[in-house]
């Protein structure tokens, strides 16, 4: 099996993103960064591959700020 590629694409453009990603972008662990995709309604699946749309997750907390 081939290993996923990383490349150097500015966070602004990502449109969804790993668990491992999304818990670097929100700064915390991958099982909350799970838990925060999954309550946002963030969460798809690619065959085998789990992904979180950023977006999304944005605006998921966003709404919990205010």
């Amino acid at each position: 099996m081939r290993a996923t590629r990383k490349q150097k694409i500015p966070l602004s453009s990502m449109v969804a993103v790993s668990a491992n990603t999304l818990a670097g972008i929100l700064d915390c662990g991958r099982a909350t960064a799970v838990k925060i995709g999954t309550d946002a309604n963030a969460r798809f699946q690619v065959g085998k591959r789990v992904l979180y749309n950023v977006e999304k997750v944005r605006h998921y907390l966003d709404t919990l700020a205010e």
